[in-house]
């Protein structure tokens, strides 16, 4: 383990005014994705859409510090030949790789889920950083509903992600610790705080004892909000300060920087709650975002799949990434949306 690169790539994908773009999606996620804007999923077209989204200069140098890419992805080369990682890195940004295998039915935890994975990762993970990837991402899913999560289920789920980060930087690759409690459901703001500690502290248990040492490491979490079906929502503000307080509670100084996912919130909510945390400010991480579907919802409508239209996509996918680049300094404002 090389903790000198670890740590320099830590601190770097969570820069000041950077963050990093989920650009991970599965075969079938994106598939769902383009049928929504009318796209046939293939491979052309697929490279197509993140090629597009590798070349917009202006967000990929000022605020993409580092791409998750997709198995296939990372693999792909450019219309022209150019491997895209290549793209990536000649912006100054990281290549990073999702390495899980997803979600799938925990034994004896009806409801619930285990990501899979482990098996093989050490010879995938030699593998990846060969292609050039410098940091990953696994998540592990965490609903919330009668009787669950169980402890079963955090436990299960937080001793993988901790074995895959020692596999990570064993291998000089960062991990992303993406714990997601998610926001589906009708539980309010209270329940998902109560939920996301007890995740939290179990993961950062797990992965002490399985020795990470976490200067090389970034979080990726929920932010603390009511479930989209709760009779009670709540104000940005609150939002803002019921998360800080959730981290300041679990997550250690050391921990170089926190990289929100959005998790099902509109883009202007995901960019608005990361601008008001920092806002507030007081906290010893840097904290950023690290959105798939908030980063590319926009530009995804606006390509549409047609080369005509890839000006006003880069153009939307710019926009989208400026916004959430201010957010991470606290320098968003809903009037900046619109200019």
């Amino acid at each position: 383990m090389n903790l000198d690169q670890l740590t320099d790539i830590a601190e770097k994908m969570v820069a000041p005014g950077k963050g990093i773009l989920a650009a991970d999606e599965s075969s079938g996620t994106i598939r769902k994705r383009f049928d929504a804007i009318n796209v046939e999923s293939t491979e052309e077209t697929r490279r197509d859409y993140r090629e597009m989204l590798f070349r917009t200069d202006s967000a990929m140098k000022e605020n993409i510090s580092g791409v998750i890419l997709y198995d296939e992805t990372i693999r792909q080369k450019a219309a022209d030949g150019t491997p895209l990682v290549k793209l990536i890195e000649a912006a100054g940004s990281i290549p990073g790789i999702k390495v899980d295998a997803g979600a799938k039915p925990l034994p004896a935890c009806p409801g619930e889920t285990v990501t899979e994975g482990l098996d093989g990762l050490r010879d995938r993970l030699k593998d990846y950083y060969a292609l050039g990837a410098r940091f990953a991402k696994w998540r592990a899913v965490i609903d919330i509903a009668d009787g669950i999560p169980t402890w079963t289920c955090v436990k299960t789920n937080a001793h993988a992600l901790a074995r895959y980060a020692a596999l990570c930087q064993e291998a000089n690759i960062v991990p992303i610790v993406e714990p997601e409690v998610l926001m589906d459901g009708d539980h309010d703001m209270q329940r998902c705080a109560d939920v996301t500690e007890w995740v939290l502290k179990t993961v950062y248990e797990e992965l002490y004892e399985q020795r990470v040492v976490l200067e090389g490491t970034i979080l990726k979490p929920n932010m603390i909000v009511p479930g989209k079906k709760s009779a009670k929502q709540v104000s940005v503000e609150e939002v803002a300060e019921r998360t800080i307080m959730v981290l300041e509670r679990c997550v250690p100084v050391a921990v170089p920087g926190i990289a929100f996912l959005s998790g099902g919130q509109s883009d202007a909510q995901a960019t608005a709650h990361l601008d008001a945390m920092n806002r507030i400010g007081g906290f010893p991480w840097n904290m950023t975002f690290s959105y798939g579907r908030a980063l590319q919802a926009a530009p995804q409508k606006a390509w549409s799949g047609k080369k005509e239209n890839i000006p006003a996509a880069q153009k939307a996918f710019a926009h989208r990434a400026k916004m959430n680049g201010l957010a991470s300094l606290g320098e968003w404002s809903k009037d900046l949306e619109s200019t």
